[in-house]
């Protein structure tokens, strides 16, 4: 029986941690976000989810939204269910029926690690300037820790008194003649002008820093450089930039220094490098140890390798340079090309993110350069008679329908925002709106209000007499008493056809609905917007493609990761509603698939010729099949690869990868389809063969689009690797040892002849169970491998699982399952014994070096309650990025060897998708092991088949993961509330970490740290957890 009181306090967290509610079918997904179980309304009595919920008026409340949606709330909550008021105002000219719902939270990938933490410490430094209230903590400290690392990433010294650096100036300072320098460069790409508004995307991305807000204001001062121009309107988003009218070459002018700008100067030949950017000194020598001679490549190999760098804008490393040049170019790179890489300094960026290892370095392209030399980016010619009369059109648009200008919708700055899907006729034009604060909400407001302004009172304005095509205009919906913004499209008699601009569709109205809008309206940006599907822009208007679309996705709210940040965002959609994450994007591209060429299967039916290409170590194997489609497949397959063989492949590199796209990739030596399903950072990504069942860990590099001859045929060609498993076995798929999936790959992987029975199709689970045979003789049960393995003593019953302390494991066990609780706290290991000495990681310094007062920006990667959480320092977080990217190639492509695993010894242990440096903890006797992760401070069960030996080259960076304890508070038994209450503040969050004291240990796992965290993510003050969790304990307190 399920325990009733803990159910409700579940119940009561995601509730209250929720205040605008949280919608029935959601509810289950969330509880189990937080629980990591389903609630459990069987076992408590109920049959469904609805009757438990009507049984628990004390703890829950529900309401139907106005789209006919249950809505949950917790008990006392008067607030409503924003996202269901969004998609109940949501109208549509399809009239479709009530939208749909869905989860709008991503699960997080196990295999993405955390980015780089620049914006937090500029906004630290933003609020911490000026503040002078003595009661908050240290905040002078905090704001000079932040000042340091600032220092740190951008490479500049650290000023002598960091304190001086408090009350210098109330602004953000910066050095205007830094931020000229490049907005000259900028305008030297952009020779004909561009909107002011999009200066701080484009300075960010060339530059990997965010514009000083300050320099903006200062452009109009600074004519030396450019030239500011307004259109008709007075919006300041609405500004034209343009270079000087006369500027000079010779010599740059004196910099114009505003107030808040600092004297310290700085150069403003180059950007300011960032942390994976900063590399060590080095002299270049050839392997006698004399300098090696300065030969420059020839101009042709230059221009070759800087071709190669634009389809990898996020880097290439450099020993990967020699394999894919001669792929590309058919002939070798010259040797003394990567013994001498600052040859190539004039065209790329040569960077050093493992300064121990200096053979290993990524090679980023120069962006062009603003002399003149540069590719002009725009199009547009600012002096042509076709561009001066374009903007004289557009002035007297724009005063003929308005005398106000509507700012642009900016793109959300998250990476998933949660987005409501309008419809599609395009693929590459799929109508959406965001969802969230600053637009869905916002635009909720201003129709309340537009409601009120144009009420049914006699004072409400009158309809308009004669609106012009293409004005702005409020509008009073056919079907509803709703007051909407829209835009003219065409006037009739009486009637005149609008589109709505915040919902995305077109109507026919009485001319008696139209009214003028008031300047008030046009404050918020339009809120319909389009965006472009990745991967379907081939198939922007196939109707299997846009069938699906309208199926899955419209009217519907999804996640939305934004690839590219451009005028039409690239996208791809998840629908997170169900257990596993719904790619919407690669469900429409298998819509293209013709189902005629996929591999028949009937039950009861035999087949013959069947190859095994993969066994799983769960026990399932993939087939295929003889086939049409697979016939077809090997054709276009050997046609590619004589394509290739005469064409330059590099315009075929992928440049963009995300899940869920089709590619190729060698397998065998031979050219072969894959799916992309995680990526590890920009460089390294998990791909599955789709046609062997083979899954494979490779560099971007190593992968290639689809030649676009062959791209739909090969689109139409279902995979051809039918997932199968042996059926009438005892031990169903998951539960298979080591020994059993080794005997069952030597009997099937190099059988050339097999058949197979099938026995069941389960289209749950997308797998079909057979009757395996090395031979033709299929007839006879007795000769199935399936029968020779429940013969075996393959699935025999092992005694019961004990943790063992001081035995090795010599090769993997067969037996059953074993369960061990692995949430508590770290047990601090023994002192190994001499014969079992740890590796020679530990005598390294310590991942950072702390002093009691110090300030440390980190990430909370565990939560278990204030006594016990695991903080990781973001100064090295980039290096074990790149570690991790670098153990998964590694390990990826080195063979199972027989280890011998040994309580508390160091060891590489593949968790799920990535890799990871773990300290074994303990042994179990079916074969899996407990392992701690020392660099994230997490507590796993893996496989002992799932453990290598940690080597040299992954044992330089220290281990990152460090313990601590909430400093501020008494020693007490923190409750399973307080738990919840700790872990949803500061869990998966960047804070500051103010050091209190320091536990020192001879293991550097065992070092246990006692701080103050610091919440600095709000505008108006800061938030010490400490005080959070000392009113929670006294109000518990009070409570008993």
């Amino acid at each position: 029986m399920a325990d009733v009181e803990l159910v409700k306090k579940m119940l009561r967290a995601v509730l209250q941690a929720n205040k605008g509610g949280v919608p029935l079918s959601r509810l289950q997904s969330e509880y189990k976000e937080l629980t990591g179980e389903q609630i459990p309304h069987k076992q408590m009595g109920h049959n469904n989810l609805d009757a438990l919920l009507a049984s628990m008026p004390s703890v829950v409340r529900t309401e139907r939204s106005r789209s006919g949606e249950m809505v949950c709330f917790a008990s006392g909550a008067n607030e409503t269910a924003h996202i269901a008021k969004v998609v109940a105002r949501q109208r549509s000219s399809k009239k479709t029926g009530r939208p749909h719902l869905v989860n709008t939270q991503m699960r997080v990938k196990p295999a993405t690690q955390v980015p780089l933490f620049w914006g937090k410490a500029c906004h630290a430094i933003h609020k911490f300037q000026g503040q002078e209230d003595q009661s908050r903590r240290s905040s002078n400290c905090l704001h000079v820790c932040v000042i340091s690392l600032l220092c740190f990433f951008s490479n500049l010294p650290a000023p002598s008194n960091l304190n001086e650096s408090l009350s210098s100036g109330k602004g953000k300072p910066y050095d205007p003649q830094q931020v000229q320098g490049r907005i000259t460069e900028i305008l030297g790409k952009y020779s004909n002008g561009f909107w002011v508004s999009k200066l701080p995307q484009i300075y960010r991305e060339l530059y990997k820093q965010d514009m000083p807000t300050e320099a903006l204001k200062d452009l109009d001062t600074w004519t030396h450089i450019c030239t500011v121009e307004k259109t008709c309107s007075s919006n300041p988003s609405e500004l034209l930039l343009y270079p000087a009218k006369e500027q000079t070459t010779t010599s740059s002018p004196p910099p114009t220094l505003t107030p808040n700008a600092t004297s310290a100067p700085t150069p403003t030949d180059k950007p300011v490098q960032s942390p994976v950017q900063q590399r060590p000194p080095s002299i270049h020598l050839t392997r006698s140890g004399s300098r090696s001679p300065q030969n420059p490549p020839s101009p042709d190999l230059k221009l070759k390798l800087e071709e190669l760098l634009v389809k990898y804008s996020n880097g290439l490393w450099a020993h990967a340079l020699p394999k894919l040049f001669q792929d590309t170019y058919k002939f070798k790179l010259p040797g003394h090309v990567l013994e001498n890489l600052h040859l190539l300094s004039d065209i790329c960026t040569i960077d050093y993110p493992m300064p121990d290892n200096p053979k290993r370095a990524i090679l980023y392209r120069k962006s062009s350069s603003g002399g003149g030399g540069g590719e002009d980016e725009n199009c547009n010619r600012r002096n042509s008679s076709a561009s001066e009369e374009e903007l004289r059109l557009r002035q007297e648009l724009g005063r003929r329908l308005s005398n106000h200008a509507v700012p642009s919708l900016q793109i959300p700055k998250e990476e998933y925002p949660s987005v409501l899907v309008v419809e599609a006729t395009n693929t590459n034009g799929v109508i959406l709106r965001y969802i969230g604060e600053g637009y869905s909400q916002a635009q909720e407001s201003m129709e309340d209000e537009m409601r009120e302004f144009y009420g049914l009172d006699q004072s409400s304005p009158t309809p308009l007499s004669s609106p012009s095509s293409g004005q702005l205009v409020a509008v009073r919906a056919e079907e509803e008493e709703e007051i909407l913004r829209a835009q003219v499209c065409e006037v009739m008699a009486d009637k005149a056809k609008v589109h709505y601009v915040d919902h995305g569709f077109s109507e026919v109205i009485s001319k008696t609905k139209v009214f003028e809008l008031h300047e008030k309206f046009f404050q918020l940006p339009f809120q319909a917007t389009k965006c472009k599907l990745a991967g379907l822009e081939p198939f922007c208007q196939e109707p299997a493609v846009l069938k699906k679309f309208e199926t899955m996705a419209s009217g519907r709210i999804l996640l939305a990761e934004i690839l590219e940040r451009g005028q039409t965002p690239l996208i791809v959609l998840y629908d997170t509603s169900q257990d596993d994450d719904v790619n919407i994007n690669a469900a429409c591209m298998k819509a293209l698939q013709d189902k005629t060429l996929a591999s028949p299967l009937q039950v009861n039916s035999a087949y013959m010729k069947v190859t095994v290409r993969s066994v799983c170590s769960d026990g399932t194997i993939y087939c295929q099949l003889p086939s049409r489609g697979l016939a077809k497949l090997n054709v276009i397959l050997e046609n590619i690869e004589t394509y290739f063989q005469l064409q330059v492949t590099s315009e075929f590199l992928v440049s963009r990868p995300f899940c869920g796209k089709g590619c190729l990739a060698r397998y065998k030596g031979k050219w072969s389809r894959v799916e992309i399903t995680n990526l590890h950072g920009s460089r390294v990504l998990d791909i599955l063969f789709i046609d062997v069942g083979v899954q494979a860990s490779v560099e971007v590099f190593e992968l290639r689009e689809i030649p676009p001859p062959f791209l739909y045929d090969l689109m139409a060609i279902p995979p051809q690797a039918v997932k199968c498993c042996l059926a009438d076995l005892a031990v169903s798929v998951g539960s298979w040892s080591p020994d059993a999936v080794q005997w069952l790959r030597e009997k099937v992987l190099n059988a050339t002849d097999c058949s197979m029975k099938v026995a069941k199709v389960d289209e749950t689970k997308r797998c079909i169970y057979v009757h395996l045979f090395t031979d033709k003789n299929f007839h006879d049960p007795a000769r199935s491998l399936n029968h020779q393995m429940a013969q075996s003593d393959l699935f025999k019953q092992q005694p019961d699982v004990f943790l063992t302390s001081h035995r090795a494991l010599s090769g993997p066990k067969g037996g059953g399952g074993g369960n061990m609780t692995t949430t508590s706290p770290p047990e601090t290991p023994s002192a190994p014994s001499s014969s079992l000495q740890l590796p020679p990681l530990l005598e390294l310094p310590p991942a950072v070096f702390f002093f009691s007062g110090n300030n440390i920006d980190v990430y909370v990667s565990v939560a278990c309650h204030p006594g016990h959480f695991v903080l990781q320092p973001w100064r090295d977080m980039y290096k074990l990025v790149v570690l991790m990217g670098e153990m998964i190639l590694y390990y990826s492509k080195t063979e199972q060897k027989p280890l011998n695993i040994e309580k508390n010894h160091i060891y590489a242990a593949k968790v799920e998708n990535s890799w990871h440096r773990v300290l074994v903890k303990g042994v179990l006797t079916n074969g899996l092991v407990s392992v701690y992760e020392l660099d994230y401070g997490k507590h796993e069960l893996v496989s002992c088949t799932q453990l290598r030996p940690l080597i040299k080259e992954f044992r330089q960076l220290p281990f990152q993961g460090i313990t601590a304890q909430l400093a501020g508070l008494k020693q007490r038994q923190w409750s399973e509330e307080a738990s919840i209450v700790f872990r949803n503040h500061v869990e998966k969050k960047p804070l500051v970490a103010q050091l209190e004291a320091v536990q020192e240990a001879t293991n550097p796992w065992d070092r246990k740290l006692m701080v103050f965290l610091v919440d600095t993510s709000q505008e108006e003050r800061d938030i010490w957890v400490h005080d959070i969790m000392t009113e929670f304990a006294d109000e518990l307190t009070k409570e008993l």
